[in-house]
């Protein structure tokens, strides 16, 4: 007896496209955890200070995190780091104001006392660099111990970078990232966003080059 012809029209269109679809299937795993694997977090209840990294592509979700943090009474400070990059026009300003500036903005209309605010002195230009000039203000200040905000994509790198820098200071360092979803996109469909290939694949590079260079 001959198969009904919608069974067998079945059949064909499987055949053929079975292993395109499962090499998307594997390609989207393959994607996603690898963007899984880049987010890391290092718990640390209270901590003296929260440091929120730069980052002019998600200044907003960061500076969110960690105005929420604040209100939690994680730390009483937010110190911040200045990339030194400037932002669009604002009427406000009258000029093209800094990233770092507009995150300072965003947590006191968040309710962050601006008492509260610190920016760490001098211009960075890498999480590594970061990681230096926060050393040097932490001993100045007298902090014992920093939970560092950043994008969770970032934070893998971020923990390397401040557990090198930091090791035998006696700071204690932890790390709570922002989980992608507001302007990092989701680790189930980053790669359908141009800044998904920047915050992904990018720190994959990132990370091969910090692990050469600052061995």
């Amino acid at each position: 007896m001959k198969k009904p012809y919608g069974s067998s029209l079945f059949e064909v269109v499987w055949r053929r496209a079975r292993w395109p679809l499962l090499f998307l299937g594997l390609a989207w795993l393959v994607a996603w955890a690898g963007a899984e694997a880049l987010i890391v977090r290092s718990d640390l209840p209270h901590a003296d200070a929260l440091l929120v990294l730069a980052g002019s592509a998600t200044y907003r979700e960061r500076t969110g995190h960690a105005a929420r943090l604040f209100r939690e009474r994680r730390a009483s400070k937010i110190v911040l780091t200045n990339d030194n990059l400037q932002s669009g026009w604002s009427a406000d300003y009258e000029r093209n104001p800094l990233f770092v500036e507009r995150a300072m903005d965003e947590m006191k209309r968040q309710g962050v006392p601006a008492e509260s605010i610190e920016v760490v002195p001098g211009r960075v230009s890498s999480t590594y660099d970061e990681a230096l000039q926060v050393r040097r203000y932490s001993a100045e200040r007298g902090f014992r111990s920093i939970l560092i905000v950043t994008t969770g994509y970032q934070s893998r790198r971020a923990r390397w970078a401040f557990t090198k820098v930091f090791r035998d200071t006696g700071i204690t360092i932890g790390l709570d990232p922002v989980q992608p979803g507001q302007e990092a996109p989701r680790s189930t469909i980053w790669w359908s966003q141009p800044l998904g290939w920047e915050l992904v694949p990018g720190e994959y590079l990132k990370m091969i080059y910090y692990k050469i260079h600052y061995r």
